[in-house]
């Protein structure tokens, strides 16, 4: 998590909602102090501890309590966290904080589902480029928080032979050996395959990784057993949580599922102003 980013990257969230004032909470309340708490409607995946940490950077006059840690998983009724302070700062930053770790909570939980289907065995489940525009940093990290792993953040991270490139290219063999020599020694490259002949050509061209895309159990099975043990092997395109562990038995080292990011719901969760003092949390 780069902090400093993540601090710069909530001052403009924060802006764009708040403008010149939140001129409601202004009127009403002017200097008065109160408590508030944020409780969780749903269960989820808690993902939320990174940010509140920046929200206590920007906003000094606010004291937080959390209650659980990220990747820590709630049932519905859960308080997550106090927060105190000027009553027209807590009403202003809600909406910001609550979007945020809505949308992690719910990446987080679904990630966390998917890596419960690879109980006993060696799969990693990964996400991969599709994130909101923005919050990529975030995303990824609610990922990690559900006990994912990250694919390449970026364009720059590492070498990925699609199957675009390789149409350009002419070959398979072509697209890795010009890889190798505009790369150096710390960037991995993977190529996407999506034939058996495509498939020996990486292997033989000696790509790092092999992505086999858009193929089902039993053909990713075959295609693993043409793969030497030191190339690391990945099944992407299109796998939905209920496939996982038919594809956990293939032999692939790494189910990716942009689903993860694009399609995770956000967890309801309610900021409630307290109007007396409670004694206890659930």
């Amino acid at each position: 998590m780069n902090r400093f980013l993540l601090k710069q990257q909530l001052a403009d969230f924060f802006s764009e909602d708040i403008g010149y004032g939140d001129i409601t909470s202004n009127a009403i309340f002017k200097d008065e102090q109160g408590e508030g708490v944020f409780v969780a409607k749903a269960p989820g995946v808690f993902c939320g501890e990174e940010i509140i940490n920046a929200v206590k950077e920007l906003y000094p006059e606010l004291g937080f309590t959390l209650f659980v840690r990220d990747g820590e998983s709630f049932s519905a009724g859960k308080t997550l966290l106090k927060v105190k302070g000027p009553v027209t700062c807590i009403l202003s930053t809600e909406r910001v904080i609550l979007n945020l770790v809505q949308r992690l909570s719910g990446i987080a939980a679904m990630t966390h589902e998917a890596v419960s289907r690879t109980a006993g065995t060696q799969v990693k489940i990964s996400d991969t480029r599709k994130t909101t525009p923005g919050l990529r940093m975030l995303e990824k990290y609610a990922v990690r928080c559900g006990g994912g792993i990250n694919h390449r953040f970026g364009l720059d991270d590492a070498f990925l032979i699609k199957d675009n490139h390789i149409a350009r290219a002419g070959s398979v063999t072509t697209a890795i050996k010009k890889a190798k020599q505009a790369g150096g020694h710390m960037v991995k490259i993977e190529v996407e395959v999506e034939n058996t002949d495509q498939v020996k050509e990486a292997v033989a061209a000696e790509a790092d990784v092999i992505m086999l895309d858009n193929c089902g159990p039993q053909q990713a099975a075959d295609w693993c057993k043409m793969i030497p043990s030191h190339i690391t092997v990945e099944i992407s395109g299109g796998v939905t949580i209920s496939q996982i562990e038919a594809f956990t038995q293939t032999g692939a080292d790494v189910i990716s599922i942009g689903a993860l990011t694009h399609s995770a719901g956000s967890v309801d969760i309610s900021l409630d102003i307290l109007v007396k003092e409670r004694t206890s949390y659930v």
